[in-house]
């Protein structure tokens, strides 16, 4: 089997598999009313969606295992480990973080609103587990100490600072991505265009481990679209996004270039960016710099319409994506 084979395989096995399984997904949910909960002090106009069906994202992360199983089973013996092995730690990592996702989610709907876990549950999680994804990786030789700056084809030396600053990083992103996903297809949309800057990315550099998890990430984000655009038939819930955010910063780290997601990933920094910003400015002055954080629903507020929103954030994921190129090793 050849590796143009093997990652189309991937492509349309994820792909087809997210489409077949949110298929089958979207009735079960229905009947057992796990259904989306509006906040109050969300957009009114958001009441509508109340009920649509969440936790959609344990279609793609079902479908995403099952293709890498498939592949790697069909292929395996042809690839050494260092090429399965990163791979598996990565997708283990992002497992663990749709399994934070499914818990708040059910929360959500055991309590019968849009608050699930509490941050610090969720905190004290997500940090052990990139911890764990991080120790791993280093006791096995697949990241060092260094960090590569993009643009600049240099490599500072952290030493032992590199770990939690390597950890704090990798929640961060997880939780920039984990915010994006508030109006119709908009963390599905910017996930994969992120997912194809790192097919792009990894085929430049030969990376066959980052392209092979990112097929899968634009697989099942394009087949999950099918379902999420406006007006979404399913949400796929903190399960989904936690998800999705944990698979690309582990495409970060497979590349040796993490730091490049702050650009090629630069919608979801600056939605993070704008709740901290909302949060600061609100206990300086008293008052709210954005009418509402993070920054999609601030234009939602402005009156800006929910498919004018995502094409801005996909246009502008595009051109981050394009400005990042010239940032890889």
């Amino acid at each position: 089997m050849s590796f143009v084979l093997l990652f189309s395989l991937t492509f349309l096995l994820t792909f087809v598999l997210t489409v077949t399984m949110t298929r089958l997904l979207l009735p079960l949910l229905t009947r057992h009313h796990v259904g989306q909960r509006i906040l109050d002090i969300g957009p009114a106009w958001h009441r509508a969606k109340e009920g649509t069906p969440t936790m959609g994202g344990l279609a793609f992360v079902g479908a995403v295992l099952l293709a890498l199983l498939v592949s790697g089973a069909l292929y395996a013996e042809h690839m050494p480990v260092l090429f399965w092995r990163p791979l598996l730690l990565t997708l283990l990592y992002a497992l663990a973080n749709a399994a934070v996702g499914i818990i708040d989610d059910l929360t959500k709907f055991r309590r019968e609103q849009n608050e699930g876990l509490t941050p610090a549950q969720k905190l004290v999680l997500q940090v052990s587990f990139a911890a764990a994804y991080i120790a791993l990786m280093r006791l096995y030789g697949h990241i060092d100490s260094t960090v590569y700056i993009p643009y600049f084809n240099v490599v500072w030396e952290f030493g032992a600072f590199y770990y939690p600053l390597a950890v704090l990083f990798a929640v961060g992103m997880v939780n920039c991505v984990n915010l994006a996903d508030g109006i119709d297809g908009l963390c599905s949309s910017v996930s994969l265009i992120l997912g194809a800057f790192f097919v792009i990315a990894a085929t430049l550099l030969t990376e066959g481990t980052v392209l092979l998890a990112a097929t899968a990430i634009v697989g099942a984000a394009l087949g999950f679209l099918i379902f999420n655009r406006h007006p979404a038939r399913i949400f796929m819930g903190d399960t989904g996004s936690l998800f999705f955010g944990a698979m690309a910063v582990g495409c970060g780290f497979l590349l040796q270039n993490p730091l490049i997601l702050l650009i090629a990933g630069g919608v979801f920094v600056f939605e993070g960016i704008s709740v901290v910003l909302q949060v600061l400015w609100y206990k300086t002055t008293g008052r709210r710099l954005f009418l509402m954080a993070p920054f999609h629903h601030h234009l939602e507020k402005r009156g800006m319409s929910e498919t004018g929103i995502v094409l801005l954030f996909v246009l502008s994921a595009v051109l981050l994506a394009a400005i990042s190129l010239p940032g890889l090793a």
